[in-house]
């Protein structure tokens, strides 16, 4: 019995599915698609395009340019038309660029020199004009003529280039007595205070040197304080 009623059930279930298409008809009849009846309606019909001649008033008209765009045209259109106003400003004639155009005419400026321009200046001078003109402006010179040089009054204290001049011997030569200990040391230290070795010698020969050292400036008896040098002084005095 609960056979027969399962058979019963599954045959109503079945009579209620929709029927499934063939999909052989749709293969081997080219006029038939899946889920429709025949091609034309599985594929949407074109929009159809009017014949009809637009009138020339109603045609759409050019699309501006884009903004901020860059056309040379335009531009060089823009730029005649500032020559022309100007022109017209000016009261110059109007004159439009053309391979045709004569060649301008030569300005004459009096106030440019010639002087280099080889056929300008002899069609006016000669060589005996010449001769003339550079003995009249050699007769302007005037020559100075040099004068002593000032005598110094020894208040502006020692000078290092006199001292270097008046002395002969070179650095290391040991010329003055020197009594002390740590004497390098003592120069380095002593030394660092002045901003240049000038101004160290100056200061060591307004000290009593160079036969006294007595801010321990000069170790080696040489005269010459820390690492001052005569010899620029020399050789600029030989030259």
């Amino acid at each position: 019995m609960r056979f027969y009623l399962m058979a019963a059930a599954m045959g109503a279930l079945a009579a209620c599915q929709p029927a499934v298409p063939d999909s052989a008809a749709g293969v081997g009849d080219p006029g038939r698609g899946v889920g429709f009846d025949s091609y034309a309606q599985s594929v949407p019909a074109a929009p159809s395009v009017s014949s009809q001649t637009l009138d020339g008033a109603a045609a759409p008209a050019p699309a501006p340019a884009a903004t901020g765009g860059f056309d040379p045209d335009l531009v060089a259109a823009s730029l005649a038309e500032d020559d022309r106003a100007a022109a017209a400003n000016s009261g110059r004639p109007v004159v439009n660029a053309s391979p045709s155009n004569p060649a301008p005419a030569p300005v004459s400026n009096p106030g440019i020199s010639d002087e280099n321009d080889f056929d300008a200046v002899a069609s006016r001078q000669t060589i005996a004009s010449d001769k003339a003109r550079l003995a009249q402006n050699a007769a302007q010179y005037e020559v100075v003529q040099p004068t002593a040089l000032p005598a110094r009054d020894g208040s502006g204290g020692p000078n290092v280039v006199e001292y270097a001049l008046q002395t002969k011997h070179a650095r290391g030569t040991k010329v003055y007595t020197r009594i002390g200990f740590g004497g390098q040391s003592k120069m380095a230290r002593n030394c660092a205070k002045y901003p240049n070795d000038d101004d160290a010698q100056i200061d060591f020969l307004a000290s009593g040197g160079p036969s006294r050292d007595r801010m321990g400036l000069d170790p080696d008896g040489d005269g010459y304080a820390c690492n001052w040098d005569p010899s620029p002084f020399r050789r600029a005095a030989q030259n």
